[in-house]
């Protein structure tokens, strides 16, 4: 019993493993420009979202500040 268990863990193991191998396949990979675009693109969306938010907490804190006087 111990070993048809096992037998079947390990056939199922290596049956996950070769529908992976499949689907790996079947993936459309960018290219290495699109990577550089998109990668620049991300750059400069987190740039501008850390810079507003860096305003709107200078802004919140000097409010605030202001408000507790």
């Amino acid at each position: 019993m111990q070993l048809s268990f096992f037998k079947r863990i390990w056939q199922r193991l290596r049956q996950f493993f070769r529908e992976v191998k499949a689907e790996i396949r079947k993936i459309t990979w960018p290219s290495r420009q699109e990577v550089k675009v998109l990668t620049v693109v991300v750059l400069i969306f987190v740039a501008f979202f850390t810079a507003f938010i860096g305003v709107v907490d200078l802004f919140l804190s000097r409010l605030f500040a202001f408000i507790a006087r």
